[in-house]
C-alpha cells in the first residue's frame, strides 16, 4: 500500500499519476486505466474541494483499488455538457473504466473517499467507453 499526500494544485495531478504508476509498476492489473483514472478523480478534488488531497494505492493482485481523499463532504456528480465543452466527462470515465468505483465518508473528520478498483487490462472496457461517446454526439 502506498499514500500521497498533495495541496490541491495543478501539480498535485502529475505526482498523483507518477505516483499511481509507480505504486502499481510490478502490478498485473490495467495500469495505464488506473493513471488516468486517478487524473480525473485527483483533478475534481483540486477544482472543486480545493482541500488537501491523499492518495491511496493499494495493489492486490488481479486488481488494484485507488482512494482519493478530500476534505469536502460534497459529492462529485455527473453533469451534462456541451460537445465542445472541455470538461465533465471524468466520471463517464470512472464508470465505464473501472470495475467498480463508488464514494464513502472519509475514515477521519470531513470529507469523501472516491474509490475505484481496476483489473486486467480489458480493451473492451475503452471500446465501450468510445462507443457510449460517440452515441451522446461527443
Amino acid at each position: 500500500m502506498g499514500l500521497l499526500e498533495l495541496d490541491p494544485l495543478t501539480e498535485s495531478v502529475r505526482a498523483a499519476r507518477a505516483f499511481t504508476r509507480a505504486q502499481l509498476a510490478d502490478s498485473s492489473c490495467d495500469v495505464e486505466t488506473a493513471v488516468l483514472l486517478v487524473s480525473e478523480v485527483v483533478t475534481n478534488a483540486v477544482l472543486h474541494a480545493r482541500t488537501k488531497v491523499t492518495v491511496t494505492v493499494l495493489d492486490l493482485g488481479a486488481f488494484a483499488r485507488v482512494e482519493v481523499t478530500d476534505g469536502s463532504p460534497t459529492l462529485p456528480s455527473v453533469h451534462s455538457f456541451p460537445v465542445d465543452s472541455a470538461t465533465g466527462r471524468g466520471l463517464r470515465m470512472l464508470d465505464r473504466l473501472s470495475e467498480r468505483w463508488g464514494v464513502d465518508p472519509a475514515k477521519s473528520g470531513p470529507g469523501k473517499v472516491v474509490w475505484f478498483e481496476v483489473g486486467q487490462p480489458a480493451e473492451d472496457a475503452w471500446e465501450s467507453f468510445a462507443a457510449s461517446l460517440s452515441l451522446e454526439g461527443l
